[in-house]
């Protein structure tokens, strides 16, 4: 078969955008690779800090992962999932708040969420006062509540061995609670891994995301006298309202445990959580927090 000049012409000419496209394709793929290795790993305040993709528990970001750190109030992350891990959970069901509960604020001077003794407020809304202040009185209410025993001091131990409980069968093996609250006893302890991993799984609790997602709250609850009150409550998490797409979860302080913030956000139907411990204050804790996800979105 003869083929003309103008036929050879349009062959070559052919061949030349088929490798010219092939070039552009190889290229942008290379480029795309490349971009990914050399997207900077940000360097945080916090002593340490672990951010992984929710959907497929990819790690995202990793320092100091797995070393054991005080954790503060992002203790009640576990406090409220135990609550939320009961059998028959009732969470209209009532509380009376009872005078040890404000004392051991007062002892402690620890965060509240200004419960009136005397007052029956929910399940529900002890959650609310739980992780919005971070209400050590809270707390201490749903221990008493939700242990075994017939004296408090025996319901509060056995509610903090269902934290440990349940932080085993999480396979959170650098993680031990010996506090309700955070304010512990020299052995309270978890790692930014672990406590990844647990707001993971209370993450899938519709109650504990409609609770950390929360803002601000008010909330009508029974007085001693059969009357009512509102108790209205703020998140201490102020990336709720600063980073977008976040939905969560929890910060934490305090003398050891310096500055802490278990955190999670969704992007374009991509969720992912992290955590930042030992921070030096809370305006680093949440730089700290904004660079490491920014980064796992990128990832």
């Amino acid at each position: 078969m003869k083929i003309g000049i103008k036929g050879i012409n349009r062959i070559s000419a052919a061949a030349t955008v088929a490798l010219t496209a092939g070039a552009v394709i190889a290229g942008s793929a290379f480029a795309s690779t490349a971009q990914a290795a050399t997207l900077p790993t940000p360097t945080i305040t916090a002593k340490g800090g672990y951010v992984m993709n929710n959907g497929t528990a990819k790690s995202l970001y990793s320092k100091a992962a797995d070393t054991r750190r005080s954790t503060g109030s992002t203790t009640k992350i576990m406090t409220a999932k135990v609550v939320l891990a009961q059998k028959n959970l009732n969470l209209d069901s009532k509380v009376t708040i009872q005078k040890a509960y404000s004392d051991y604020i007062v002892s402690k001077g620890a965060s509240s969420a200004h419960l009136i003794v005397g007052d029956k407020v929910t399940v529900r809304q002890l959650l609310y006062g739980l992780m919005l202040p971070s209400g050590c009185d809270a707390a201490y209410a749903l221990a008493d509540k939700f242990g075994s025993g017939t004296t408090r001091a025996a319901r509060v131990k056995s509610f903090i061995g269902k934290m440990n409980t349940q932080a085993k069968s999480l396979g959170m093996t650098n993680t031990h609670f010996d506090s309700f609250d955070g304010i512990g006893n020299g052995s309270n302890y978890s790692t930014p891994r672990d406590l990844t991993k647990l707001a993971s799984s209370a993450m899938k609790s519709s109650t504990f995301r409609a609770v950390v997602k929360t803002k601000s709250t008010k909330q009508k609850v029974t007085t001693k006298s059969g009357g009512y009150r509102y108790m209205s409550w703020s998140n201490t998490n102020t990336m709720l309202s600063s980073y977008s797409g976040a939905i969560g979860v929890k910060t934490g302080s305090g003398p050891t445990a310096k500055y802490c913030l278990v955190f999670a956000a969704t992007r374009n139907g991509k969720t992912i959580v992290g955590t930042v411990l030992a921070s030096t204050n809370a305006t680093t804790r949440s730089a700290d927090m904004k660079k490491i996800m920014d980064y796992g979105f990128k990832k």
